[in-house]
Formats: C-alpha cells, structure tokens, sequence
C-alpha cells in the first residue's frame, strides 16, 4: 500500500519533494516562485490539513513576511494558476497538489476526525463525470469533489479497548 495523508511517513519528504517540485515547474514556465509563495507553498505543504488564508497570514506575520491580506491572497492565487495547490471549498483552505504537472480537477478524501486531506488521483471520476454531463448536453468547466468521512487510523483509534469504555 502506498503512503497516503492518512499514513505514518516521514513528512519533511512530502515538503522538500513539492518545493522542489514547484522550483522546478515555475523555471520552465518561465514564472517566479518568490520567497513568499514559496514559504506560502511550503506552511500548505506542513501537514495535510487543509490550511486557511487567515493560518496563512498569520505564520507569514511571525516569520517577518509582509502580513498583509493582499500577499497571502496573491501567493495563493499564483500557486493555483500554477496547479501547485487546491482549495477545497468546503472548508475554505488550501492543500498541496500531489501533480502539478498535468492540470486536473481536484478529487478528496476528507478525514472527518484528523482533518487530514487525501487527493484522488481518479481520471475515471472524471470520465463518469463527463460522460453523464454529455448525456445531458452539459459541458463542465469546473469541478471539485470532496467525499468526507473516516480514515482508516481514526477508525483503528475508535476501535480500541479505551474508546469502548
């Protein structure tokens, strides 16, 4: 089975990975990855937790990064043109994109108890999707779907002799 969000890993491997990742990336398009937005990039890439602008703005306040709302809302706007996070609209905050070189709609697991947040790498969501817009001459332009429930960790915790008492 393959480390997901909702596995023990070494997490310092997942940052290190996107930053590099994204250097890499924004050299070739020929866009600039300034200090901000990549610190912005890396504070997503902490844990995968969803993180908020507001979270954000307030670890970039601390660090002696410009606190404005604007810089924050800027950075996170750039990493999303660039594919390099998501939103997830239902709790308002920001996760890393696991692919950021193939432009794709954004399809999570939401952890209900940890908050952690896994993204699907499904191209057959969106061909089901596509496919039942087409029977109803619908063309989407966007989409994001975020299916929450339990991860495995957080039912094994529910299931210990202490919960039961």
């Amino acid at each position: 089975m393959q480390a997901t969000a909702f596995s023990p890993h070494d997490h310092t491997h997942c940052i290190s990975s996107a930053i590099s990742h994204a250097q890499s990336l924004c050299a070739n398009r020929g866009v600039r990855l300034t200090p901000v937005r990549q610190r912005v990039l890396e504070l997503v890439w902490q844990s995968h937790q969803p993180i908020g602008a507001y979270e954000l703005l307030a670890s970039l306040a601390k660090e002696g990064f410009n606190s404005a709302p604007p810089t924050v809302y800027r950075a996170l706007e750039f990493l999303s043109d660039q594919d390099l996070l998501h939103k997830l609209e239902s709790v308002n905050a920001y996760v890393g994109c696991c692919n950021p070189d193939t432009p794709h709609q954004g399809h999570f697991l939401l952890c209900q108890i940890c908050h952690q947040a896994q993204e699907l790498d499904s191209q057959y969501i969106t061909l089901a999707l596509k496919l039942s817009a087409d029977q109803h001459g619908f063309e989407i332009q966007h989409h994001t779907i975020e299916i929450v429930g339990t991860c495995q960790g957080c039912l094994d915790k529910s299931k210990t002799p202490e919960s039961v008492l």
